[in-house]
């Protein structure tokens, strides 16, 4: 954990960011004489991590008229942001924006680059705006506060109380933080971190618990009014069918689910529908298996927009255990809408450099325990991370095979690709540990150097090289699958602040006002500032397309896995490799049948034929033809279960088409 700098007063509050349970930050908060309120937030997250000063000034109404940031964001890019507002006009310039607007008295700014407190100071606002908690929001929307629940916490003889309050109106879900009796932040937790009033770490279960109920209960109610279940079968007439074992387009198609199952294909004959079924007229629109995005670490948010883009199954490739166990029960049981979920159990060595997710092998003993463990839970693959020792691979892979599980993961710190195929993964994820196979002076993998330095120099790989044409036949003649990512690595090596991400591109304007926000802020860009810099990048990255093809091309297994979640974020994946030269229906194949086929789940899933789960997404267009029709869902089916893909989108801000 980092330490705070020596110019933080003494007697600021501090706060501890925690990641699965591990201290790895602070935040700090303190006013002058003057009444500036200043803070200074840092974490460390394997190298990566903001460190950002903030002032800020509010008026008698607690808006915020005066805000300063300085420092780097999460991926160590220099940022500043300055927001002011003055006789009824906001202006604010951070890295993506330069605005003005008028008539903005009584607006919350949402902030691109402040620490919590910015959230706090956004809630007490909220609260004090009287019975409605409703404020309109700069650059644009509205926001909502409301008061949740109370609970009482205990750590060191101190004891709280503090409420839960729902902030909704920004972004795709609502969020939450928790106020003290004086209205000042206490925590916000989410996923497998959070930031606590430090003292108080202990705590973290227990408002968890508490939070996750709320959560839990709104999802359900969510649940309960968008997802429809048929009383007798469903009957898609006449509808383009892509069957993906074939790679064909088949017009003209009638298929009926009965139950969970689909019960018959068969050519559209024009007959009436059966009495007590449910037909859906699948004219002008095409019929596709659902989508399966193979690298995805899985939260309630992402599962709700996963089915709304018509992903119905995931490999989750790292979540704490329990976490992952409680939301594939409540999607199991219909209590929260989601995909299918795959589970790949995550494995790191203790260090500096850990991952978030502390299940830590430094042993042989340690490590086969640790596959053991998720073999008997039922996970079917194992996720090797960065530092993993490169002796313990081999160990790692026996037991797993040994237990019916695959192999896979980031190239350990000090291995190279080849070796770690040798040592038997079956699988290697992310791109740049392909290209960092022919790096080998690149010893440190832990760090942000297993972005940077393929970035800087994949650009200048040849891909023609002996060297390459040796490896590539090398992962052909060893059965590896690559999972390559591409849509991070756009989103890394292209992205530049002020121009919306290529992910969110497709659906930029549809999007709420947060999302474009961060959008336009390229937050998972490196820093590019640097002509010459960011020509490198740019030259790694259409390598890295390059490679993407010649992969294909030579017959070695590619699957479509995103890194990020959110639904759409598979649809970028898709068109990316549309665009290196890989067919549209190619394309669909490997993210559908040959997806299922590599989990050994293709008796079950991956295309459309009787017998199967009914699994499908129906879609305005063909995207046989414009990989991005993909984008336009329509309907999607579960099981036998009907989504309506408008429904969903509405409920998490995002507007029609």
């Amino acid at each position: 954990m980092p330490e705070l700098p020596a110019d933080i007063p003494k007697d600021a509050v501090v706060r501890m960011f925690v990641t699965d349970k591990t201290p790895a930050g602070q935040d700090a908060v303190w006013t002058t004489p003057d009444g500036a309120i200043h803070e200074f937030f840092q974490f460390n997250d394997r190298g990566r991590g903001p460190k950002i000063y903030t002032t800020y000034r509010v008026d008698e109404h607690g808006l915020i008229v005066f805000e300063e940031s300085k420092g780097v964001d999460y991926m160590k890019t220099p940022v500043t942001e300055h927001f002011e507002f003055a006789n009824g006009t906001a202006t604010w310039k951070n890295q993506s924006e330069d605005a003005k607007q008028t008539g903005a008295s009584g607006k919350i700014y949402v902030d691109l680059n402040g620490g919590p407190e910015a959230g706090a100071i956004q809630a007490r606002a909220l609260i004090a705006s009287g019975a409605a908690g409703k404020l309109s929001v700069l650059p644009s929307g509205e926001a909502t506060i409301r008061k949740l629940q109370s609970v009482q916490v205990e750590a060191a003889g101190q004891k709280k109380t503090v409420t839960l309050y729902e902030i909704s109106g920004l972004d795709f879900d609502p969020s939450y933080m928790w106020l003290d009796e004086d209205r000042q932040f206490f925590a916000n937790v989410f996923g497998w971190s959070g930031t606590i009033r430090k003292g108080f770490e202990s705590a973290i279960p227990q408002l968890d618990d508490s939070q996750r109920q709320v959560e839990t209960a709104y999802a359900s109610e969510l649940a309960k009014r968008m997802t429809h279940k048929p009383a007798g079968d469903i009957v898609i007439r006449n509808v383009a069918l892509f069957d993906s074992l074939s790679g064909k387009l088949v017009a003209g198609q009638r298929v009926t689910i009965h139950g969970d199952r689909i019960a018959s294909v068969a050519a559209e004959d024009g007959s009436a529908t059966p009495a007590g079924a449910e037909a859906i007229d699948g004219a002008g629109k095409t019929l596709l298996p659902g989508l399966w995005d193979m690298h995805a670490h899985l939260f309630r948010e992402d599962a709700f927009l996963d089915i709304a883009a018509g992903v119905t199954t995931i490999r989750d490739m790292g979540n704490p255990i329990d976490d992952l166990a409680k939301l594939r029960a409540q999607i199991q049981d219909g209590t929260q809408i989601g995909p299918r979920i795959v589970m790949a159990g995550f494995i790191d060595g203790p260090g500096p450099f850990e991952g978030p997710i502390k299940v830590l092998a430094a042993t042989p003993e340690e490590a086969r325990a640790r596959v053991d463990r998720y073999a008997d839970l039922g996970y079917v693959q194992i996720k090797i991370y960065s530092s993993v020792k490169p002796e313990l691979v081999p160990i790692i892979a026996e037991e797993a095979h040994k237990r019916g599980l695959r192999v896979s993961g980031h190239v350990p710190s000090g291995m190279i690709a080849e070796q770690f195929v040798r040592d038997g993964a079956d699988e290697i994820q992310h791109m740049n540990f392909v290209f960092l196979n022919f790096m080998p002076d690149v010893k440190e993998t832990r760090t942000p150097a297993r972005f940077i330095e393929p970035g800087k120099r994949g650009g200048a790989l040849d891909l023609s090289s002996a060297p390459v044409n040796d490896f590539v036949a090398f992962l052909k003649a060893h059965h590896t699958v690559i999972d390559p990512t591409m849509a991070i690595w756009e989103a890394t090596y292209v992205d530049r602040p002020g121009h919306p991400g290529h992910m969110e591109g497709g659906m930029f304007d549809r999007l709420p006002v947060a999302e474009q926000r961060g959008s336009l802020a390229a937050g998972e860009a490196l820093d590019a500032s640097d002509p010459a810099v960011s020509k490198q990048y740019l030259a790694a990255y259409a390598n890295f397309e390059r490679m993407l093809k010649k992969l294909y091309d030579n017959g070695v297994q590619v699957v479509a896995g995103t890194d990020n979640s959110n639904g759409y974020t598979l649809d970028r994946e898709l068109e990316i490799y549309n665009e290196a030269g890989i067919p549209a229906a190619e394309v669909l194949r490997i993210a559908t049948i040959k997806a299922a086929t590599v989990m050994h789940m293709e008796r079950d899933f991956g295309s459309v034929t009787a017998g199967k789960f009914a699994d499908m997404v129906l879609v305005n267009g063909d995207p046989t033809a414009r990989i991005s029709d993909v984008r336009h869902v329509d309907t999607v089916i579960k099981g036998g279960v009907i989504y309506k893909a408008a429904e969903l989108d509405r409920a998490f801000g995002i507007r029609p088409e």
